[in-house]
């Protein structure tokens, strides 16, 4: 049996899921997944909402419970500090941090226009102002930490925080077929070819869809 449990809702869906458990695969942690039914009302809350404050994803390791992505990140570099959840020098543990949280906390419209779904594939999707804008920031921020670092990752030669965080963002620029240029391109096809991520799109693909007219209400 594992150490720990990491609850998550849909693998398709929830981008929060998907942050929560690439952190916990990044500092090697021994878990299980739990997944919660889709037709659970609270899972529908979670993914309907866009809230990254819901009580799921949420890590239970013996008698610590920590929810929230930001939270269990914190909390794994803490007691695998050398995971490299974090960059190494402050000044790039602070941007990290700081475009994490933006991420966290921001782009609204885009979250709102353009729901994570890994199975759809959607050419020519209208992008609308709102967010555009919110796609025209984490451009800069793509573009600004590649060259900082030198890539492939947004801070240097491997993933961190930052790169669990921006990857759901990488699986909507393919879904819905968003132009990018050749920086952010590379970046986006980088995350979507991380091994992890091939891992968890494997799983989306084959998830029963429980979650009945889900698009629609997005």
């Amino acid at each position: 049996m594992a150490d720990a449990t990491l609850t998550i809702s849909s693998r398709n869906y929830s981008s929060w899921s998907l942050r929560g458990w690439l952190v916990c695969r990044m500092a090697g942690l021994d878990f299980d997944v739990e997944l919660l039914s889709g037709k659970e009302s609270s899972t529908r809350a979670e993914l309907l909402h866009l809230s990254p404050s819901f009580l799921v994803p949420r890590l239970t390791h013996g008698d610590i419970v920590v929810w929230d992505v930001l939270a269990i990140a914190e909390y794994l570099n803490e007691i695998r500090s050398g995971a490299g959840l974090l960059p190494e020098s402050a000044a790039e543990r602070a941007r990290c941090r700081a475009v994490s949280s933006e991420m966290h906390g921001g782009f609204i419209n885009l979250r709102s226009a353009m729901p994570m779904n890994l199975r759809a594939q959607i050419p020519g999707f209208p992008i609308f102002n709102g967010a555009k804008g919110d796609i025209d920031r984490i451009l800069a921020i793509v573009e600004d930490c590649l060259s900082r670092s030198g890539g492939p990752y947004l801070f240097g030669a491997r993933p961190t925080l930052a790169d669990a965080m921006y990857a759901p963002v990488c699986t909507r620029f393919r879904t819905y077929d968003v132009p990018l240029p050749f920086t952010a391109e590379t970046y986006r096809d980088t995350i979507l070819a991380w091994d992890l991520m091939a891992e968890w799109t494997q799983e989306a693909v084959a998830e029963p869809d429980e979650i009945e007219e889900l698009d629609m209400e997005f």
